[in-house]
């Protein structure tokens, strides 16, 4: 049976709740995690969504050319890409909404015959010479997999990459940035025993191996100062050929977020065991489901903590309600839903379904043809709230009309 509306909104009402984020008050706790669509071409995406968004985290932003898996996926190294999203970030400014930009560096899940790749004039670079098993980059030809990386010799050349893109973030307007720290990526990539085989001072031991993300989020508070700066952890793992040991698993996020939370950065986003983002690999599942939030929350003392992955409306309510986090991401709700927030908070279905076949864009294509699936989804019909606002004022104008009579 389905709830009404009304019922559906109070269920749903701490999430319209404002929220404290270091300087910022976010208008709700509705989030907007970060989704890679392949559509860095002109479109009006981001200013759809900030009409009702407490807060918007940027698709991934390639702090470096690489290889990819993804055409049209945005960077923030040139001056170009700089003006690009200062647009963008405007946008969002002008619909009252605020936006951070995930910084990204895929590490070994780059390919060394991409463009991108072949442009920066340097190797696919990893922790360790390990490939990630899998890959599947569809539009070159073939059917090219993950490739044996090129051990980085200096990890520090990374960590300048990630502070030049905050600065370039900083110059784009964006409110703060996200480190990008899970689906298998390099941050997770050097905190994974399974993908870390350094035998130095960036590897072996869980500090160790924690000390290249904590250091990344360093450079970034030096840019944007710890109020702006957060990060997103996936320990459940599987994505990308990721996933140690349970036992290994808890022992590793505990130190590396009990350490990322006395830098006192603004939040930290636990993401949930989502089983489609845990492939079958070698005929069995990569990750380590567990209760996140139940396992890392009382070790976050200063962030805030935020979720993401798989939550419903009403199950992102009862998070919120019961003290567990402070806010929920959400992804492909928010790319079927433009009024996403809005339609929670008035109790408005969640009716739109999406359109799998143009859900990542065709390689290359027209920007007309993508737009397609990106900005055509409709937002819910509000009428009839205007028609009760309608009402409301009627009434009132003859309540205020009646009393004038009175008074004659």
């Amino acid at each position: 049976m389905k709830s009404s509306s009304s019922a559906t909104s109070l269920a749903t009402a701490p999430l319209s709740e404002p929220l404290r984020l270091g300087s910022l008050t976010l208008r709700n706790r509705v989030f907007m995690a970060a989704l890679t669509r392949n559509r860095s071409v002109p479109t009006n995406y981001y200013q759809q969504r900030a009409k009702s968004a407490g807060l918007i985290i940027s698709e991934g932003v390639l702090i470096t050319p690489q290889g990819t898996e993804w055409p049209h996926a945005p960077g923030i190294w040139s001056r170009e890409q700089i003006a690009g999203w200062k647009k963008i970030t405007d946008a969002v400014h002008k619909e009252g909404s605020f936006i951070f930009a995930q910084l990204w560096h895929l590490g070994r899940v780059s390919h060394p015959d991409a463009p991108e790749q072949i442009a920066s004039g340097v190797p696919v670079y990893a922790p360790s010479a390990i490939a990630a098993r899998g890959g599947n980059f569809r539009f070159l030809p073939g059917e090219p997999g993950y490739v044996t990386p090129t051990a980085i010799d200096d990890p520090t050349t990374l960590l300048d990459l990630f502070e030049q893109a905050a600065i370039n973030a900083k110059n784009a307007g964006f409110d703060g940035v996200e480190l990008h720290g899970a689906n298998g990526y390099l941050i997770q990539q050097f905190l994974d025993s399974t993908s870390n085989k350094r035998t130095d001072s960036w590897g072996g031991s869980v500090a160790n191996r924690a000390r290249f993300g904590l250091l990344a989020l360093q450079r970034l508070i030096r840019v944007f100062g710890k109020d702006r700066v957060g990060i997103k952890l996936n320990p459940t793992g599987g994505y990308n050929d990721m996933g140690m040991p349970l036992e290994e698993t808890i022992e590793t996020y505990s130190y590396f977020i009990s350490r990322a939370d006395k830098l006192g950065i603004a939040y930290i986003d636990l993401v949930r065991y989502v089983d489609m983002l845990d492939p079958v690999i070698d005929g069995a599942k990569r990750g380590t489901p567990h209760d996140i939030l139940a396992t890392y929350g009382s070790l976050i003392k200063h962030a805030q903590v935020f979720s993401n992955g798989g939550f419903t409306g009403e199950e992102a309510a009862a998070t919120v309600k019961a003290g567990q986090a402070s806010g929920i991401f959400f992804g492909i709700p928010w790319i079927t839903h433009p009024d996403l927030a809005q339609r929670l908070q008035l109790g408005r279905p969640l009716d739109n379904e999406i359109d799998f076949t143009t859900l990542y864009g065709k390689y290359y294509a027209p920007e007309a043809e993508q737009r397609k699936g990106y900005v055509d989804y409709p937002a819910a019909d509000y009428s009839d709230l205007e028609l009760k606002k309608s009402s409301k004022r009627l009434s009132m104008g003859n309540r205020v009309l009646n009393l004038l009579r009175r008074s004659h």
